[in-house]
Parts: structure tokens; C-alpha cells; sequence
């Protein structure tokens, strides 16, 4: 049986996703059509909005048969349950598919970690301890 787990999502990270958007329709309203150039700076501006709202809606953790799947967006991370050694709180700035600085840290294979932010982290690590043969 899959579990799914949304993405905690922070303020400040909302508060970007939704403004994001605004920014790039000003920019297209407000672009010359005279102006051929400006519309590549719109254009980046409005793939970028695009791709942040499309990470904002999209990152969930799906503990699927033996193996952790993360989506954030456009990426995809597969973990073997059976590389889980450890899983820790951690505030670290680190970068990966977490929308909020209260995380956790899925530390796998040699030397490699994770950084998630399940909006339920109790129920993520009671699911995940249940399948990962090292953490019970």
C-alpha cells in the first residue's frame, strides 16, 4: 500500500509562489511590443514564475513498496528503504524538495541525505519506520 505525504509549506515560500505570478502578468502587461528584447526578460521572468508555482504544487513524499519516492516539481528522487540508516530532525539550509525549514534529514547509501519536510512528520516516520528494516 502507497502513503503520500504533502510537503509542509512555509509562509515566506507561499507568500513567493503566489507573488511570482503577479510579477510576470505586470511584466506582460506592461512589456512595449515595440520592444523584441524585453519580452526575453518577461519570458524568464514568467518560466520562472511558472516553474515555482509548478515545484509549490507538486512536492509530495510517496513511501511506495520498498522504496521512498520525492517529487518536487520537474525532479524525481528514489530511494531503496533498505539504504535508510538514519532520519534526524534538522534545520539545515541545505538544499532539496522541502518547502519549510522544519525538516528532516533521510540520510541513505554511503554518505548521501535527503532533506524533506512531511506537513505530518509523525505519521511520515511511524510509516516509514514500519518499512525501513534499519529504523525499527
Amino acid at each position: 500500500m502507497n502513503a503520500v505525504f504533502r510537503s509542509k509549506v512555509d509562509g515566506k515560500f507561499k507568500w513567493i509562489a503566489f507573488a511570482m505570478p503577479a510579477v510576470a502578468v505586470v511584466a506582460l502587461l506592461t512589456a512595449s511590443p515595440a520592444g523584441h528584447l524585453l519580452w526575453i526578460p518577461v519570458g524568464a521572468v514568467v518560466l520562472a514564475a511558472m516553474t515555482v508555482c509548478w515545484i509549490f504544487v507538486s512536492t509530495y513524499y510517496e513511501l511506495r513498496g520498498e522504496e521512498l519516492v520525492t517529487h518536487c516539481g520537474p525532479f524525481t528522487w528514489r530511494i531503496p528503504l533498505a539504504e535508510v540508516t538514519a532520519v534526524r530532525e534538522s534545520k539545515s539550509v541545505r538544499s532539496g524538495p522541502a518547502l519549510s525549514m522544519d525538516r528532516l534529514e533521510i540520510v541513505h547509501g554511503p554518505g548521501r541525505v535527503l532533506i524533506i519536510s512531511p506537513a505530518d512528520k509523525e505519521r511520515f516516520l511511524a510509516a516509514l519506520r514500519r518499512r525501513a528494516p534499519v529504523l525499527s
